[in-house]
């Protein structure tokens, strides 16, 4: 599915590492640099004491039981217990310490991933697909937990188990020692070339799985379910979903094997080493060529499996870590993109208390871009609103009317600084609002929007999101004011009731007056309202009316005007036109004018037959005043 430019640069094909990227991990390690610095000495601690063993076994073997000394036996085999019961509770503190400091790096990328979604404006989600955002918050940051949690830890062990055990194995004999190595140097030429086809083939299974979780949400909520099914279209849904799990299992298939050939040599060699250290030392012991003991060579074979083992997962530790700085890359990504909405230095807070609620549009342009800042393409696009001015005075309603797509929803956006103007200026009481934090306008602004968006949770904590510390009667007086009070008291636990995905298990009118009654506990002194009723039964639509009306009173209000009565009572009607305003004035002056908005009128207002819309709106019914 399409899904604009903004998204465009993930979908380049795959490229070399990003420069910093490894630098920029280890800033989220930064905070608990303590608690590594005590991993770092555990591990040190730990990789001395495993070079013990094999030199005790060297001294029984060569000292102890030639000189059948008992005193000497006892020590070291004593010594050779109790040093692994000390490297093994200092093993379990390391882990426990790694396992902790990687948790908190995840909590923490997770927390600077949201965080940081939650600033983006709404144009990226306009134009991202949901399921591809769940995918970075929750796959690509999934994947590189092990990587994150036990990784560090991992190589930083192995790096001092391996050079602490070349340095013992040289002392013990220096060509054995290079005999070992001999091809070491190979092995990790071709480590780096695996890594970085891990890492290229780590980017597009992730990118597979964000397709695949993006058809999971957009086909099995509730909305795209009865899509599905009112169309007939599961055998399609299914399909689509099987064939992108067969391309996610390929790639998922190819990233775990790419590789294993080559490790199975590396596992062959590590194998057959110690039988040619046995056939080199045994060789030069019978020809009488060195001072190597029995002794000797057990130790030096013993740390040579002590050698191989960290080796070989340091060299499979590359392999991961290539893959998952791809995903890191992806989540870097995201964090990369600027909100081009932000509080200005020093913007000021707006005192609920206080704001009267005048709303000035000042010359006001705006365009969609969808393309980059400064782009050619981004000013070629039409403007969306072009020069448009008005002023509502504190307590006034504004009716917005005109054509669909002429730019009515546009205009009530830019109050609340959903998008940023192009030019001109949105003011509240004088205060452009690009100079007002936007969580201030979000408490003095309210939005009934077009549609209603409940969560999947109780009714009382739906009604909370207006008014998080609202008691239980200033809910209940929310809900009586929105006519849904009964209702609620008649679902199986009142109050308590789990409304469903998006509200499902109640009905479109119940939706709609639960959200009215959400913003009237909400209080807020600037009213933005896009009456959804057009699909609500009579009865519905006139409870949600009777409702709108106490909401509105004494409030600043701007409505995207459906019906006719809403129209009525504006002290100003505003026709929107193609992203300007052409006409405004009251319900009778406009039609004295005998412009669009009369025509508007006779068109969907003025018929023989069945009740019509303003707007492509809601009914007509009988209830509203007749045309004069």
């Amino acid at each position: 599915m399409h899904r604009g430019r903004l998204m465009g640069q993930f979908d380049k094909p795959e490229q070399a590492a990003r420069p910093g990227t490894f630098r920029r991990v280890v800033t989220f390690f930064r905070p608990y640099w303590q608690q590594i610095a005590l991993v770092l000495v555990a591990i040190l601690i730990t990789s001395g004491l495993g070079l013990i063993n094999p030199y005790l076994l060297k001294l029984i073997i060569d000292t102890a039981i030639p000189q059948r000394d008992m005193m000497l036996l006892n020590l070291f085999v004593g010594l050779m217990i109790v040093v692994p019961i000390i490297s093994g509770l200092i093993g379990v503190g390391q882990s426990y310490l790694s396992n902790v400091v990687g948790q908190r790096v995840m909590r923490d990328l997770r927390n600077a991933l949201y965080a940081h979604l939650q600033r983006m404006p709404l144009r990226f989600f306009t134009m991202t697909r949901t399921g591809e955002i769940q995918s970075r918050l929750a796959n690509d940051v999934g994947g590189i937990q092990q990587v994150v949690t036990s990784t560090a830890a991992t190589i930083v062990s192995n790096i001092a188990t391996v050079g602490s055990t070349i340095v013992l194995m040289a002392a013990i004999d220096v060509q054995l020692t290079l005999l070992s190595l001999a091809l070491a140097p190979i092995f990790l030429i071709v480590t780096r070339r695996v890594g970085a086809l891990r890492r290229e083939l780590s980017t597009s299974t992730q990118r597979s799985l964000a397709d695949l979780t993006a058809i999971t949400q957009e086909t099995l909520s509730v909305s795209g379910v009865l899509l599905t099914k009112t169309f007939g279209r599961q055998r399609e849904a299914t399909e689509r979903f099987a064939a992108e799990n067969e391309r996610l299992a390929g790639l998922q298939i190819r990233q775990q094997m790419i590789g294993r050939w080559f490790f199975m040599v590396i596992n062959v060699f590590f194998s057959i080493t110690p039988g040619l250290v046995y056939w080199v030392a045994g060789r030069s012991i019978i020809g009488g060529d060195t001072e190597l003991t029995i002794g000797s060579i057990v130790a030096f074979t013993t740390l040579q499996s002590r050698l191989f083992f960290p080796l070989g997962q340091l060299l499979n530790v590359h392999v991961d870590v290539q893959g998952a700085l791809a995903l890191f890359d992806r989540i870097f990504e995201y964090l990369d993109l600027q909100p081009e909405i932000t509080d200005r230095p020093g913007a000021l807070e707006l005192d609920p208390d206080r704001v009267r609620g005048r709303v000035e549009y000042d010359h006001v342009s705006f365009r969609y871009d969808s393309a980059p800042p400064g782009s050619d393409d981004a000013s070629e696009r039409p403007l969306a609103l072009n020069d448009v001015s008005f002023t509502i005075e504190p307590g006034q309603l504004v009716a917005l009317v005109g054509p669909s797509g002429a730019g009515k929803t546009t205009i009530t956006y830019l109050l609340p600084r959903l998008y940023d103007v192009t030019s001109g200026a949105v003011r509240i009481d004088g205060h452009d609002v690009r100079d007002v934090t936007l969580e201030s306008l979000g408490r003095v602004i309210g939005f009934v929007t077009q549609e209603t968006y409940l969560f999947h949770a109780t009714v009382r904590e739906n009604l909370l999101y207006g008014k998080p510390d609202a008691a239980q009667e200033e809910i209940e007086a929310a809900a009586r004011a929105a006519a849904i009070h009964d209702r609620i008291m008649e679902l199986p636990d009142g109050y308590d009731t789990v409304v469903g995905e998006r509200g499902y298990k109640l009905s479109g009118g119940e939706k709609q007056r639960l959200a009215l009654a959400r913003v009237i506990l909400k209080d807020p002194r600037i009213l933005i309202l896009d009456e959804a009723t057009s699909a609500l039964d009579t009865h519905s639509e006139r409870l949600i009316q009777a409702a709108l009306q106490p909401l509105m009173r004494g409030r600043t209000t701007i409505a995207i005007a459906h019906r006719l009565s809403t129209v009525l009572a504006a002290d100003q009607i505003l026709v929107v036109d193609q992203g300007r305003i052409v006409e405004r004035g009251t319900h009778q002056e406009l039609l004295a004018r005998d412009g669009l908005y009369a025509s508007l009128y006779r068109a969907q207002f003025v018929t023989d037959d069945a009740p019509a819309t303003l707007n492509g709106g809601v009914r007509l019914d009988e209830e509203v005043p007749a045309a004069e």
